[in-house]
């Protein structure tokens, strides 16, 4: 610890802090415009000068390193007039716009002009004007603006991994933009509009809808994957803004994706607001009382055996819970999720990222299996990159050759490389066993292979020969990629078996749902069978329901929601849906309380009813019982590692109705040949 003097008032820090640091550790406040505790210390802006004893100018904080007994001065009158002269030079070609900027209200430029700048001007020549650039469609410019403090490129090269921003030219002709014209091509290029201090990189989708003091605030966290990133909504009104990302150093820190950020437009397109009933081919609008009680006599009249109810994975956890009571109390045994899931999910350690992310920072060997995390869990790619950017961290895949942001060995895309890593025959293997903490990921389109038990089989035995395991470290890690799959496995939620669907006269949908299950469904599902959806938008299917109960999206209702490591979440209710949609699990509570005294009293069997809800989530007789085909299956195909998404953002419920989404899936697709491979 060094012994330093801030004002005359004394303090310890580390011996490798800055100035900067040591002022904010006794609560100076030191203004800055190019500096971020994330991203590289370049000190392009000076705005943070302060006075050292005995040195004959001011010195930029934010690069000055602290040494024994220095004697640091931030209020000054040599300070004072350094800030105001720096503030002088930075406004001499801002343009004058600050009513119509989207930044007013936010702006650093602002809040420092009026603390700390001069209330008098001496500039009289004209103001240089730049060319906007085009970044994409989600990012507005307007350079004029642009103070050259070079967030934006080290934020591109740093954390995203984009070498795609920089300057060009010198002195007064500066201007920052992207190399030969492009796009900025990344899934994390939304972050940039909040680290741009002034109202140079704005947001295209929001632009001119409010100022900061007409929005109302709340937290959330994110729907768009598993790894349940802390979100602010921003909404005005009834109407979302805008989607920031929220603090959490264990999680997303301070970063958010594109999907995340801008796929709330989603939420209002094709939305169902009424109730329908099908009369004569057609959907007709009705009262919820009037479609309870069709709902009710539909259920009742039909046998058990012949009702069958498909629940989505991203339902929240009540509701979850509320639909596994309303199968138990009707006695439906045809339940589930309609994707096909070949693991073992009466175990937890089967369907959980075992390792924290934040223990990812320990480890020096990382192996992906099936599984592009960038696209996945965009998220976690950030910490793998974090981590490589530290150095001593390998990263092998195996799979569909992806561009991750850093570097990895592409070791082929057959089982056969799984096989023969495990069994000690490859190359890679000499590295892995001298690593001390390795992980390895392996995701959904691992678990929807049909000779999935062989490949599990085989990944356990490869953790068996490393360390890979042991007391304090588990490192074989299951990606999930939907927002609350791991809560659907908890609750006990199964694979549905389709060919099941051969005598269902009524199928329930609960939830939303991909297109890819959406289509399994459609063809599977007899033409007789009367469809009932409980969902909040419409989709191609909603053409044959008999019945539609609205519900409310993940942004209108509180719910707990797990990610992919286990942790719980809640998310909290930003605004107010249609006025006649209701929650999915009221809407579930409320089946129950009509349909449960009238099965009670026709069928009088109490007791299974208790069983029935009493029924344990872990069923471990059922896995000693099915050993015996676990071992027959321990086959390992020839087909090569399919990718789970081709389309980082029309990939989930929500997105596929983005038309923002739909606008960046067009510009990414129009820039390479393989999207796939980008």
């Amino acid at each position: 610890m060094i012994k330093v003097f801030i004002n005359n008032t004394t303090a310890y820090l580390p011996v490798n802090a800055t100035v900067l640091e040591a002022c904010e550790s006794v609560g100076v406040d030191i203004p800055r415009f190019c500096f971020h505790s994330r991203l590289s210390i370049v000190g392009n802006c000076r705005m943070c000068l302060v006075e050292l004893e005995k040195s004959p100018k001011p010195v930029a904080a934010c690069v000055m390193p602290i040494t024994g007994n220095m004697r640091i001065f931030t209020n000054t009158p040599l300070v004072k007039k350094a800030r105001e002269g720096t503030l002088e030079f930075l406004l001499l070609n801002h343009p004058l716009d600050c009513p119509v900027c989207d930044q007013g209200g936010e702006c650093d430029l602002q809040d420092q002009a009026m603390f700390f700048g001069n209330d008098k001007s001496r500039f009289f020549e004209n103001k240089r004007g730049v060319e906007d650039k085009n970044c994409g469609s989600l990012i507005k410019t307007i350079m004029t603006r642009c103070i050259h403090c070079t967030r934006c490129v080290r934020f591109a090269s740093e954390i995203a991994g984009v070498e795609i921003l920089g300057t060009t030219n010198r002195g007064v002709d500066t201007e920052i933009g992207s190399f030969l014209s492009k796009t900025f091509q990344s899934e994390l290029s939304g972050n940039v509009i909040d680290l741009c201090p002034v109202g140079a990189l704005t947001s295209k989708v929001n632009a001119s809808l409010a100022r900061p003091w007409e929005i109302c605030s709340t937290n959330s966290i994110d729907f768009s994957d598993a790894f349940g990133s802390n979100i602010r909504v921003d909404f005005k009104e009834t109407e979302i803004v805008r989607v920031l990302p929220r603090l959490n150093e264990d999680l997303n820190e301070e970063w958010l994706s594109d999907k995340s950020r801008f796929n709330f437009d989603s939420l209002k397109k094709q939305r169902l607001n009424s109730p329908y009933v099908k009369e004569k081919k057609f959907l007709v609008p009705c009262s919820w009382e009037v479609l309870i009680e069709k709902l009710k006599a539909l259920l009742l009249e039909i046998k058990s055996s012949d009702v069958c109810l498909l629940c989505s994975i991203q339902s929240d956890v009540k509701t979850l819970e509320q639909a596994k009571k309303f199968v138990g109390i009707l006695n439906i045994k045809s339940f589930g999720f309609p994707r096909k899931f070949y693991l073992n999910s009466d175990f937890p350690k089967n369907f959980l990222c075992s390792t924290k992310i934040t223990d990812i920072a320990k480890s020096d060997f990382c192996i992906l299996v099936g599984v592009n995390p960038r696209y996945e869990a965009s998220m976690l790619n950030l910490r793998l990159r974090k981590r490589f950017r530290k150095g001593l961290f390998k990263v092998a895949s195996i799979g569909v050759v992806h561009q991750l942001t850093y570097r990895s060995e592409i070791l082929g895309v057959s089982p056969k490389v799984l096989i023969q890593v495990s069994e000690g025959k490859h190359s890679l293997c000499k590295d892995l066993i001298k690593a001390e903490k390795p992980i390895l990921f392996y995701g959904g389109s691992l678990s929807e292979r049909k000779d999935f038990f062989g490949l599990h089989k085989t990944l356990g035995y490869l953790v068996k020969n490393t360390k890979m395991s042991f007391d304090r470290w588990n490192g074989l890690c299951f990606l999930n990629q939907e927002s609350n799959q791991v809560a659907a496995f908890d609750v006990g939620l199964k694979s549905f078996n389709f060919s099941k669907f051969e005598n269902q006269k009524v199928c329930i949908l609960l939830g939303a749902f991909r297109n890819e299950e959406l289509t399994q469904v459609e063809k599977k599902i007899p033409s007789k069978t009367k469809i009932v959806f409980i969902c909040s938008n419409a989709c191609e299917l909603l053409a044959k329901a008999h019945q539609v109960l609205p519900a409310t999206t993940f942004l209108e209702k509180e719910g707990f929601y797990l990610n992919l490591e286990g942790k719980v979440q809640k998310g909290l209710k930003a605004i107010s849906g249609p006025c006649l949609a209701r929650n999915e699990s009221s809407i579930i509570e409320l089946l129950i309380k009509k349909c449960s005294p009238t099965v009670y009293k026709k069928n009088r069997a109490s007791t299974n009813y208790r069983l029935a809800l009493n029924k344990p989530t872990f069923r471990d007789k059922k896995c000693l019982s099915s050993k015996k085909k676990l071992m027959s299956l321990s086959v390992v195909s020839r087909l090569p590692f399919s990718p789970f998404l081709t389309d980082f953002y029309i990939s989930g419920p929500s997105s596929k109705l983005s038309t923002i989404m739909a606008q960046c899936s067009n510009s990414y697709r129009s820039s390479f040949k393989n999207f796939m491979s980008f």
